[in-house]
């Protein structure tokens, strides 16, 4: 059964990691709606420091995590926060998922399956389409319409020379590389600007960059280069638009702990009012099919 959160909903946290401890933890406890119902995580010490540190308790049980909860937001890696999550929704908690959902796109299908036959409320945080001031960027370009042309780069040092980042030693990471990692956060930003992708190209440049050409069902197309190994110097993340009225260019943002906040603000409205969110898990479903896509052609180009 759906869980209907009172006055203060509960919102547990399953993952202990960097992204864990620097983001999704600290938001909860800071959030002044929401009470932190708990941690659970893989290493049961290190959800015993993490919960400690936050003010709430660690549970070695997670299904006493999910009945001691009306939310729950998960940090792990994609393959892992699947079935987690589909657990959760099964328990009747509300969810806030992690970017990609998953990486195939029948684990992704059957996810959103499982999520919507539930009938719980669903968030995927991408950071973009939650934090000032690219989110309402985002509404606004897409409101203007008139798009010719999308440009991205998002070139990434996590695994350059000399990069001393907690996140080099996610394992998930270093297997699918900028492609899985950093394309969400572009597609996040593409599709409810210019549309759904009717078409991919991809193919593999050094390391684990990945060049993506994009065709929109607005007509507009779009390109994106994706990596974790840039040099750190050369490292930026940037998106500009073409069109009727020129050249509009993404602003920058302040990181992510505030954006998570919009986020839990977002998955309280949807469970509310019972409308689903834009950016949900069919969204997150849909990210994954084309990355699934991009990186089956970057195979098969690399191969040739």
């Amino acid at each position: 059964m759906t869980k209907l959160p009172g006055s203060k909903p509960r919102i547990g946290l399953l993952g202990t990691g960097p992204w864990a401890g620097r983001t999704h933890a600290p938001a909860l406890a800071a959030h002044p709606g929401v009470e932190f119902s708990g941690v659970w995580g893989r290493r049961p010490e290190a959800a015993a420091a993490l919960a400690g540190a936050s003010g709430t308790r660690a549970y070695e049980d997670v299904d006493a995590l999910f009945a001691a909860s009306d939310a729950i937001a998960i940090a792990l890696p994609p393959d892992v926060q699947a079935p987690m999550a589909a657990r959760a929704a099964a328990a009747g908690c509300h969810v806030i998922l992690d970017k990609p959902v998953a990486t195939s796109a029948p684990a992704a299908r059957k996810l959103a399956d499982e999520v919507t036959a539930a009938g719980v409320a669903s968030i995927v945080f991408c950071t973009l389409g939650f934090a000032e001031p690219t989110a309402r960027w985002i509404d606004e370009q897409a409101a203007a319409g008139g798009w010719f042309l999308g440009e991205a780069h998002w070139l990434g040092s996590l695994f350059g020379p000399g990069s001393d980042s907690a996140y080099a030693a996610s394992p998930w990471r270093r297997e699918k590389g900028g492609l899985w990692d950093v394309g969400p956060h572009v597609l996040s930003v593409y599709l409810p600007v210019l549309g759904d992708v009717t078409s991919v190209s991809c193919v593999a440049g050094p390391a684990d960059t990945r060049h993506l050409v994009l065709r929109h069902a607005s007509g507009a197309s779009s390109t994106a280069t994706l990596t974790l190994s840039a040099p750190p110097a050369a490292s930026e993340a940037a998106l500009s638009l073409y069109g009727e009225r020129g050249r509009a260019t993404m602003p920058g943002w302040d990181g992510a702990l505030g954006a998570f906040g919009s986020a839990v603000d977002a998955l309280l409205k949807a469970i509310r009012t019972g409308e689903p969110h834009a950016c949900d898990v069919r969204f997150g479903a849909r990210i994954t099919e084309i990355l699934a896509e991009a990186e089956r052609q970057a195979e098969t180009t690399a191969g040739a």
